[in-house]
């Protein structure tokens, strides 16, 4: 591993592994130093992983391809096999495999997670945007609502009316608040998306398509300012393009979707949103949304398809927030804004609502993510 990189790069791949050659094309392009980037594609064992490592060779670029065997053994070398089942199979939440990664090498002071069916937008200047959010403070717009939810989406809603996946059916008709100020410190820089919005499958459905993608599609006019959610104030959180500091990793766990008996999908990134901004706001950090934009090039699937993974979870999806609203205020670190969070889910009543075993298998999850940091954690202090 190359000493330069400081930023690690996470993408979950099956399709489309050669989408990184635009991202480091925009980074040549902008003069931004490619020696920081390092990369992690999460694949699975049917992939042709020696294609990837080649690709990466050509690139001129470091990084390391895991598939499921990849995975496997690097728990057992890491003294962490007994965690192994915290990062589900066959998922877009093995994400939290390269959290793993990265919280076992200090050197990567940040992170970044890019999905396959994206490209950088041509322009922005992709990661030098990114970096230049984290770390700093910025004078943006800072937007609540009278439900505390804030549609990613809000700037042009008048002319798509789009709610983003996961946002609650129960917060949308909200009356919006906007003030100029100055962020805390920013520990999550959440780009968007032109093309094909990130809608869930009842609302593409709305919209009038079968094939999973949206016929409203946004435009780079439709993204005027960065922003930020007030405090208070939650938000829809898209892996898709985004980018954070590592001290957030202990309350930033993909959460275990598809591979669990209730067939749940499609909130991984969803329900880690929600805890990375409820620890946000305990640590008084921030959290900027906006650019860089990416173009999202959704492939054609069943909009059904996505609609089975969603609706075992769409009631839960209404009330998780509500239970992180029963933690503390406030916080000393990550790790104590987490476990706070975890009491708070796992005392609050889900009982009327359906699937509620699934939050039993979330709250045991949770637990397991932050033993799985502290064993590695203890590993690199011995």
């Amino acid at each position: 591993m190359v000493d330069q990189a400081d930023i690690c790069v996470i993408t979950p791949t099956i399709r489309n592994p050669e989408f990184v050659r635009g991202y480091i094309e925009n980074a040549r392009e902008n003069n931004f130093d490619t020696e920081r980037l390092y990369l992690v594609l999460v694949t699975e064992d049917f992939n042709d992983r020696e294609a990837m490592v080649e690709m990466l060779d050509d690139l001129g670029v470091e990084g390391e391809v895991f598939n499921g065997s990849d995975r496997e053994a690097w728990y057992e070398e890491n003294d962490i096999s007994e965690y192994s089942d915290v990062v589900p199979a066959a998922s877009h939440a093995e994400t939290s495999f390269g959290l793993l990664f990265m919280w076992a090498h200090p050197q990567f002071e940040y992170g970044i997670f890019l999905d396959d069916d994206t490209q950088p937008h041509e322009d922005f200047d992709f990661f030098g945007a990114h970096l230049d959010h984290l770390d700093s403070k910025k004078t943006v717009e800072h937007v609540s609502s009278d439900k505390k939810w804030v549609n990613v989406l809000y700037q042009n809603i008048d002319r798509h009316d789009l709610y983003p996946r996961g946002y609650p059916y129960s917060a949308m008709d909200e009356n919006v608040e906007t003030e100029e100020k100055e962020t805390n410190e920013i520990i999550a820089s959440q780009g968007l998306w032109t093309n094909i919005p990130d809608l869930d499958a009842v609302r593409i459905l709305m919209d009038g398509n079968l094939e999973g993608q949206a016929e409203t599609l946004t435009k780079k006019e439709d993204f005027t300012h960065n922003f930020a959610a007030e405090d208070g104030n939650y938000l829809t959180v898209c892996s898709m393009n985004l980018a954070f500091k590592r001290e957030v990793i202990p309350a930033f766990y993909q959460f275990p979707m598809d591979d669990n008996e209730w067939d749940i999908g499609r909130f991984d990134d969803i329900w880690s949103g929600l805890t990375l901004k409820k620890a946000a706001d305990m640590l008084n950090k921030s959290l900027i949304n906006g650019y860089p934009l990416c173009e999202h090039n959704k492939a054609k699937r069943s909009t059904f398809g996505d609609l089975n993974n969603e609706v075992p979870a769409l009631e839960l999806n209404e009330h998780f927030w509500e239970a992180l609203e029963e933690a503390p205020d406030q916080a000393e670190d990550y790790f104590e804004a987490y476990e706070e969070m975890i009491k708070a889910v796992d005392n609050f009543d889900f009982s009327d609502y359906a699937n509620a075993d699934f939050i039993d298998f979330t709250v045991k999850h949770m637990k397991m993510w932050l033993e799985a940091i502290r064993a590695l954690q203890e590993q690199r202090e011995v």
